[in-house]
């Protein structure tokens, strides 16, 4: 995890962000796939998240930066003003000592302080009917937040994320320079991509044609990345927010209910077991409508199950392609990883596909 950072320099780094006290622990934390990530404890403050961003993935980080103060200055206002009856956070971005919202080091790496979502944890995987329901309850809170923010005030940081048109020709660009082994599941990755290049714009032509409103959206709104009270059980917080930008909220809607509804999990090795658990959705959709009601439209409602299908293809597409041009965006623990990934998620998609109509069913129960 910390690849090339020795640990002294981890210390160095976290001090440019301690406002007292002395940097007492630095260690790698969370299993994100983009930024490297650490917790650090001080002695006299709260223990804060230290994460380096990986600037050939937000290539202008500076405005990853100011997208994040925008957001949490905006939501922390919403909260004064709309006090609710559970405790809900939002991580703070800490400045450094030269009161800037980031450090450039010797290396010119870019490195960000956040403040620590104490006496909480986050999961993988559910656990519970009560605890999906949390998750829908944690994004639909995230969404409601922020509303009512113009997504004219956020950069778009990532031009072209979640943008499936745009995946597919990437993926055919690369196709076109490379030749694959043709093993089974590489046949397997092919063929389904194939069968479904109709797919890809489905929401973004209903984006361009009014049918879909932009929205400000979290962007990789995964199950674990919304944290939980550790005594309460409930969930706290969303955190994660380098991704929060223009777009449209069913992206996150369809990648919340693709990682949340797949038990088996996104790193599991038995692919072809993975199935979408139609009665985890239910409780996830129930806690997001109890409160995205609010703001929803009925086109909303219209394109929900397209999300959920999209999403999952649209995330085994990147994986594939990445796999096949190299592992170059994902950080992957051997050379078949991405293509273990795309596997899982194409198998997740045909499990979707085949419940169409139980899915549709409980968009519907639960509007």
């Amino acid at each position: 995890m910390t690849g090339n950072i020795k640990t002294d320099n981890l210390t160095a780094i976290a001090d440019q962000f301690t406002q007292t006290g002395k940097v007492v622990d630095v260690q790698p934390f969370g299993s994100g796939n983009i930024n490297d990530t650490f917790l650090v404890k001080v002695s006299t403050q709260q223990n804060f998240v230290l994460q380096r961003i990986n600037t050939q993935v937000f290539r202008q980080p500076q405005l990853v930066m100011q997208n994040m103060r925008t957001f949490t200055e905006h939501v922390s206002k919403r909260l004064q003003n709309t006090p609710l009856n559970r405790r809900w956070e939002v991580p703070n971005v800490l400045p450094s000592k030269d009161i800037q919202d980031y450090y450039t080091d010797a290396n010119g790496s870019f490195w960000r302080a956040i403040s620590f979502i104490e006496a909480s944890e986050s999961f993988d995987i559910m656990h519970s009917g009560e605890q999906a329901r949390e998750i829908g309850y944690a994004l639909g809170m995230f969404h409601n937040l922020i509303s009512d923010l113009s997504p004219q005030k956020l950069a778009d940081t990532l031009k072209g994320f979640h943008i499936t048109p745009l995946y597919l020709e990437h993926y055919n660009e690369v196709l076109a320079t490379v030749t694959p082994q043709l093993t089974p599941e590489v046949n397997y990755c092919l063929e389904f991509v194939e069968k479904h290049y109709s797919l890809a714009p489905i929401l973004e032509n209903a984006k361009t044609s009014g049918q879909l409103p932009l929205r400000l959206m979290h962007g990789d709104p995964k199950i674990n990345n919304v944290m939980f009270d550790t005594s309460t059980k409930k969930a706290v917080s969303v955190i994660d927010l380098d991704t929060v930008k223009p777009g449209l909220v069913h992206y996150d809607i369809g990648d919340c209910l693709r990682s949340g509804c797949n038990p088996a999990g996104e790193e599991t090795e038995n692919w072809q077991s993975v199935t979408f658990d139609t009665d985890i959705c239910k409780e996830i959709l129930q806690g997001y409508l109890a409160v995205a009601k609010e703001f929803l439209t009925e086109n909303d409602y219209i394109y929900m199950y397209d999300a959920i299908r999209l999403i999952a293809f649209e995330l085994g597409l990147r994986f594939f392609a990445d796999y096949l041009a190299g592992n170059f965006y994902f950080k992957v623990k051997h050379p078949e990883h991405n293509l273990a990934r795309a596997l899982v998620q194409f198998k997740l998609t045909e499990s979707i596909e085949a419940q169409q109509a139980t899915i549709n069913k409980i968009i519907q129960d639960v509007k």
